[in-house]
């Protein structure tokens, strides 16, 4: 399992949260009751939430995951490409009209122009 620093030391922080909170829970179920029963129910607490620790790092690494194209599934490295619309695209499919993008180009180099050159219409003349 590769991951970079960064998702290393959250993986390594979330560990540790968990770790606590299992502790406390665990704690301060023993605290409430002496009875086998009730003990059984701190472990099952902790085995949830040491379940819930399992699924936040398959999250963790489904969001570090390869990079690929969203029209040909290939694998982009270091040539990859956001396009307008949020997906990432390879070299062969980063122009928009190669994977039939939904942005629309023209309104916002419409509204580009516009902003900054506000249409000034000077009051009319009262004819004498």
């Amino acid at each position: 399992m590769n991951m970079c620093s960064k998702c290393q030391k959250d993986m390594i922080l979330l560990k540790k949260e968990h770790a606590k909170l299992a502790f406390a829970s665990s704690k301060d179920d023993v605290r409430r009751s002496s009875s086998s029963d009730e003990s059984e129910l701190a472990l099952t607490g902790a085995a949830v939430v040491s379940a819930d620790l399992a699924s936040q790092i398959s999250q963790v690494k489904s969001k570090e995951g390869l990079k690929k194209c969203t029209s040909c599934r290939k694998r982009v490295a270091l040539m990859r490409f956001s396009c307008k619309c949020g997906d990432l695209f390879c070299a062969v499919h980063h122009y928009s009209d190669k994977h039939n993008c939904p942005f629309n180009y023209r309104n916002a180099g419409q509204n580009a122009i516009a902003k900054p050159n506000p249409i000034i219409v000077a009051e009319k003349l009262n004819k004498i």
